[in-house]
């Protein structure tokens, strides 16, 4: 189920989904320590003796940010009960603390006591084993922990300073035991004070609401390492009024995006709201720690035992791409020095990474064909120093690329020379970025072609030309052995994969798949160069999914999530990634601003195929667009951002002024910006 709302800090994540169920919880590191596990958070209404979860069919339910925040903006109505609630949501942008004000607006003409439940499934740390709770009459509040992770539970009346009014802990998922959020679905909690082992608890706000008027509460989690930590977040919030952090919460947010925005906006509205919200949506997958995490919708772990939420170097590295044409230099240095305390000795990105640093799980193999084989990703070496100079090249900030250039450039750049072949010039095989197929990728290749012109760049700026000459020559004997064995003579267009044989032959696969973007897109070929123009052709001839819900495929017959078999029709389920990247093309190679209308009908179905909120899937039902796998998925926020950020540079180099050879757009700007 797609995570529709996330909020968070960059240490304290929380998710919620199209039910308005809070169902993740990850703190200290976004994508790691999941205090959920999924299950879901419940909140109720008892109003005349009627009780209703508002996750049940009777309710109405929009979901949706305030603009340009991080603030939710719900909306929930019940015709039968003659409710409606006004929800806003916000994980505090410096506690560890996430809240909610609810307004309750009374649709009948007598006052009525409305009671609002909230029901905490707490696993703690991914597992039920071990947890305690507790209600703590003083403070009136309840308490959740296990080892170092307290969460502290509260609630108060608009202006009332006491907490809870009734609560109830107990055990679950043991001996038929269901949990204290049915203990609710009367109206009244039990009151029962401590539990140990697998727990939950519930707890209750009773709120006197006028007749066809409102009353507001408050709900909030402090959240921290031990009992002083929860308490005294919990004192802060009283002591400055739960409003205070809303507000505060609000006004960064508008802050914080302001800055990645261009002034005026050259784009339709519903463009430039998806753009803005997908930078935030960004900065809610980013551990302040460095680690980008590729996605943290739980959910996924019923599909293979796993989950998203893990550091791709790759994915990393482009989504620093959009953020460092966006201006956001402070997230993607955390970036970078996170790349640079993994990368092996040797000079190799592994698989994928804990947001601790760790190493994460991994299905590459260190045997194959009965010899080692690195399990690595050779793109994910590769992009982190193309992304790299990309941040160098924009902020020019000499004295953080300083300490990185040794130990992750060079290193990187000199093991992508030795894992070749000598006699072709073409790397070793590795997986492709798709984590499916072992070989020779067009992608790949691409990859490794930018990461080298990079590092030679790197090496050029800090006077180290003969290993600048030693980049540059490797590059070039890559791309000549893309030339001559990459080309599929019989299409006219270039394979995916190739592998070679013990006689010395290349296999070739010429599925189609939309990866083959990356011959042009690190620089190696030009996107006007005629074999670029055939294969991007017929990919998107072979890719475009052939229903009302359109967009484009991964690859011919593409299996994840496969929801029918007709490969003609459906190639595969639409990707928001893919479907941008034939943007991207289009943008690459104008030489018009006419040219430019095909991509911006793209950006156009991706502002008409997202949710309601702005969140992204990784992919969508190519009959329904429900979301599929999962959502929101950071490389497809990051994917919008890069596009538009193309879009935008090419328009302005397409419009230069005549007289000052300056661009339109900037001088646009710049009259904005100085009246």
């Amino acid at each position: 189920m797609p995570r529709d709302i996330p909020v968070g800090n960059g240490s304290l994540l929380v998710n919620f989904d199209h039910r308005y169920r809070l169902r993740d919880i990850y703190w200290p590191h976004v994508g790691q320590e999941n205090h959920t596990e999924g299950h879901p958070f419940r909140f109720g209404v008892w109003v005349d003796g009627r009780f209703s979860w508002v996750s049940d069919d009777g309710w109405e339910r929009k979901l949706d940010y305030v603009d340009d925040t991080l603030v939710t903006r719900v909306t929930l109505r019940h015709p039968d009960l003659a409710l409606r609630l006004v929800c806003r949501d916000a994980v505090d942008f410096h506690e560890n603390l996430y809240l909610r004000r609810f307004a309750v607006h009374n649709e009948v003409d007598r006052e009525r006591e409305v009671r609002l439940f909230f029901a905490q499934d707490f696993h703690i740390s991914g597992r039920e084993v071990g947890d305690s709770t507790y209600y703590e009459p003083e403070r009136r509040a309840v308490f959740h922990y296990k080892g170092q992770r307290w969460f502290m539970i509260n609630a108060q009346r608009e202006g009332s300073p006491e907490g809870v009014d009734q609560w109830a802990v107990g055990v679950k998922e043991v001996r038929g035991f269901e949990g204290t959020w049915r203990d609710a679905e009367d109206g009244t909690l039990s009151g029962n004070a401590v539990a140990q082992g697998s727990v939950d608890s519930t707890v209750a706000l009773h709120l006197s609401v006028p007749a066809q008027g409102a009353a507001t509460g408050w709900y909030w989690i402090a959240v921290g390492d031990c009992f002083q930590e929860v308490t005294r977040v919990n004192r802060t919030v009283r002591r400055k009024g739960p409003a205070t952090f809303l507000q505060r919460t609000n006004d960064y947010w508008r802050l914080w995006v302001d800055k990645g925005v261009p002034v005026p906006f050259p784009l339709p509205p519903a463009i430039c709201h998806l753009y803005r919200r997908s930078l935030m949506v960004l900065r809610t997958q980013i551990d302040n720690a460095g680690a980008i995490i590729a996605a943290n919708d739980f959910d996924i772990a019923h599909y293979g035992h796993d989950t998203y939420a893990y550091m791709w170097p790759r994915d990393g590295a482009l989504v620093s791409g959009a953020l460092i044409a966006s201006d956001y230099s402070e997230v993607t240095r955390r970036f970078f020095d996170f790349c640079h305390r993994v990368i092996t000795e040797e000079g190799y990105l592994l698989h994928k990474y804990n947001p601790d640093g760790s190493l994460g799980s991994s299905w590459h193999g260190w045997y194959h064909d009965e010899q080692k084989q690195l399990p690595i990703q050779e793109d994910e070496t590769a992009l982190v120093v193309w992304a790299l100079w990309r941040h160098f090249d924009r902020f020019r900030d000499l004295e953080f690329v300083k300490p990185h250039y040794r130990g992750l450039v060079v290193r990187a750049a000199d093991w992508m020379c030795r894992y070749r072949y000598e006699d072709t010039g073409l790397p070793r095989p590795s997986w492709d970025l798709w984590e499916e197929r072992l070989g020779i990728h067009a992608w790949t290749v691409g990859a490794t072609w930018g990461g080298l012109q990079a590092a030679a760049n790197f090496t050029e700026a800090f006077g180290e030309s003969d290993l600048a000459a030693k980049y540059r020559r490797v590059a070039s004997e890559i791309k000549a052995g893309v030339k001559k064995h990459l080309m599929s003579s019989d299409l006219g267009c270039f394979a995916r994969t190739i592998n070679r044989r013990d006689d010395g032959t290349w296999a070739y696969d010429t599925t189609m798949d939309a990866s083959l973007i990356g011959l042009w897109y690190f620089g190696m070929f030009d996107p006007n160069d005629p074999v670029i123009v055939s294969t991007m052709e017929r990919m998107r001839d072979r890719l475009w999914v052939k229903t009302d819900v359109g967009g484009l495929a991964r690859y011919e017959d593409d299996y994840y999530h496969q929801v029918s078999d007709d490969v003609h029709e459906v190639p595969g389920n639409p990707w928001f990634i893919c479907t941008l990247w034939l943007a991207q093309w289009h943008i690459a190679k104008a030489q018009s601003e006419e040219d430019l209308e095909p991509a911006l009908e793209i950006l156009g179905w991706v502002a008409d195929h997202d949710l309601p909120s702005g969140v992204m899937a990784e992919q969508v039902h190519p009959y329904t667009n429900e979301p599929l796998s999962v959502s929101p998925l950071t490389w497809s926020h990051a994917t919008l951002v890069q596009t538009v950020q193309d879009y935008l540079e090419k328009q302005g180099q397409l419009r230069r002024c005549p007289t000052c050879g300056q661009s339109i757009a900037s001088r646009a700007v710049k009259e904005v910006s100085d009246p």
